[in-house]
């Protein structure tokens, strides 16, 4: 175990309770409460504020799976925010229930969008990401915060319930294949998870080392 490891760990965890975490969930929240669902709002829950959306099972389980791949070699990190209480019944417009579903997502890749940013203009003056420095730290900062939220973005827009891309399926689909899927996921849906969580990397590893690579235009990842 490297202290690199170690610092790009914590880092991640600190991440994800206090930026990626929060803004995905209130972009649930506040996408519901302009398509006319007032619940998340009513809960406190169109906010930034990591506390609100802090989920102790899905907390404890991240910060212990993040634990557990950093001694043993590695791998993703598994856990969850509080999930926003959204009323699909509310909801006005078409196709409302997978732009509040997708809304998440979309956020993360706006926030590695941001990080990307930072990533460049440190990148363009020779910084690299690690712990020798605080430029070098900051610069290992803003690379996992890119690899943090397309990671978190291309999981949740698998269309697996209780995903987002669950949802987006869904409410995409016509009215009699869309109750069958729901059936589907009702009855093996946590299997699938459990199975998807299991070979996350392996699903969506791939895809991450891309999209990173395209945002902050360096191939961090081979």
């Amino acid at each position: 175990m490297q202290s690199i490891d170690v610092a790009r760990t914590v880092i991640w965890i600190a991440l994800f309770f206090l930026v990626a975490g929060p803004v995905h969930e209130c972009a649930h929240a506040y996408t519901a409460l302009r398509l006319g669902d007032g619940t998340a709002k009513l809960f406190g829950r169109v906010s930034l504020d990591p506390v609100v959306h802090f989920d102790p099972v899905g907390g404890m389980l991240l910060i212990f799976t993040a634990i557990l791949g950093l001694a043993y070699g590695g791998g993703l990190a598994f856990g969850w925010a509080k999930p926003t209480p959204v009323n699909p019944y509310n909801l006005r417009g078409r196709y409302a229930d997978a732009r509040v579903a997708a809304a998440g997502p979309l956020s993360n890749l706006a926030m590695a969008a941001v990080f990307a940013v930072g990533f460049r203009i440190l990148w363009s003056d020779g910084i690299w990401p690690d712990n020798t420095s605080a430029l070098n730290m900051l610069q290992l900062v803003f690379v996992t915060g890119v690899s943090l939220n397309v990671v978190l973005m291309l999981f949740n827009l698998l269309p697996i319930a209780p995903l987002d891309g669950s949802h987006v399926l869904i409410d995409l689909l016509d009215p009699a294949t869309a109750r069958q899927v729901q059936q589907f996921m009702n009855q093996y849906g946590l299997m699938v998870l459990i199975v998807v969580v299991l070979f996350a990397g392996q699903i969506i590893g791939p895809f991450v080392g891309s999209v990173v690579n395209l945002l902050i235009g360096v191939q961090y990842y081979i």
